[in-house]
């Protein structure tokens, strides 16, 4: 998801840099290192306090790949918003095996 996340930032124009580009790609690099800081803390209710982070990243990220694809339609984002609807879907399993 983070490479597909560059990918798709480096095809956005220049005026974008301070908005959107640094926006999803601090969103999409907030996925992993929640799931690894909280996979970290060794604690069940830790770690599942920071895949609901993870989550929230992704929920902006899924927000941010939807204005690209309604400010800029020339820029394809069906690979992104795949990636993002399986991380997603992950998150969510993981979570819900977690607090049962």
């Amino acid at each position: 998801m983070v490479s597909e996340t560059y990918a798709l930032s480096k095809k956005l124009p220049k005026s974008e840099q301070f908005g959107l580009v640094s926006q999803a790609q601090r969103s999409a690099v907030s996925i992993p290192s929640n799931i690894s800081e909280g996979y970290a803390r060794r604690s069940t209710g830790d770690y599942i306090r920071f895949l609901s982070m993870a989550f929230g990243s992704a929920a902006e990220l899924d927000t941010q790949v939807v204005i690209i694809k309604q400010e800029y339609p020339h820029i394809e984002t069906r690979r992104a918003e795949e990636l993002l609807s399986e991380v997603q879907k992950m998150l969510y399993a993981l979570i819900s095996k977690l607090k049962n």
